[in-house]
């Protein structure tokens, strides 16, 4: 339960009503709860879709569950896509990089990049069928913190210092697997052998930027495994809005 909560207080503001001893390597054993944090915020974003819904037009109700969500979250990844951004429009190499992602300000590309972030997210989610409603609400958070795991795990680190580098020093295969079975059970349970789709598609994804960024800088920092976390909100939404139109 302690690894649990330790999750929970990483990936979401929500405040907890209790203290709890937290060790510097049980963060990364806590990685192995992620997508059970997804499931929550997931949960969170259905109950308010069955509320909003029968009131607000669907388009409006899609964009404050896209809004709630990012509250929920304390825009934490959306900070690293837009860190991203700014370091791959900076010139110069690894270290410039490195230090326009470090820097505090969002810059021009940053901005550009964090409003195309939100509006294909809630794009998409309009997309999804309303008969996929509620189980992609639940499954998306899920899907993408779990490829944070994947990230994380084994990868190469560009600082040594940061909350990025403390969790990704402890995960190893054992976090990793419960994560896995964790996420393919709830994708297979909740949208039928179709769910391995979209789970695929992450995996591919967080498995391609991963290489990406561990060439670009030598390793990962906070903000690339928030990038691509965010990528991979994206991507479920659409492929999951494309689940009908696949026959197998």
């Amino acid at each position: 339960m302690r690894l649990l909560l330790i999750a929970f207080q990483f990936l979401t503001i929500i405040p907890l009503p209790f203290g709890f001893r937290c060790e510097k390597e049980d963060l990364g054993r806590s990685t192995a709860f992620f997508p059970a944090v997804g499931f929550v915020i997931g949960g969170l974003l259905v109950a308010c879709n069955w509320l909003f819904s029968p009131w607000i037009v669907s388009q409006l109700c899609d964009a404050l569950l896209i809004a709630l969500l990012t509250l929920i979250t304390g825009a934490l990844h959306l900070d690293g896509l837009a860190d991203v951004c700014d370091g791959l429009a900076a010139r110069g190499g690894r270290e410039r990089f490195l230090a326009v992602m470090k820097d505090s300000q969002v810059g021009a590309v940053g901005a550009v990049g964090l409003v195309l972030g939100i509006l294909l997210k809630w794009q998409a989610l309009v997309a999804v069928p309303p008969e996929l409603k509620w189980q992609t609400l639940l499954l998306f958070p899920a899907l993408a913190r779990f490829c944070q795991v994947l990230t994380m795990t084994g990868a190469r680190h560009a600082r040594q210092d940061g909350l990025g580098a403390a969790f990704a020093q402890g995960t190893g295969a054992v976090p990793l697997f419960f994560a896995f079975a964790t996420v393919v059970f709830a994708a297979f349970y909740l949208l039928g052998p179709k769910g391995l789709v979209p789970l695929v598609a992450v995996c591919l994804l967080t498995l391609s930027g991963r290489l990406f960024f561990q060439r670009k800088l030598g390793g990962l920092t906070g903000d690339t495994i928030g990038c691509i976390s965010e990528l991979n909100e994206i991507l479920a939404l659409i492929v999951i809005s494309a689940l009908p139109l696949i026959r197998f």
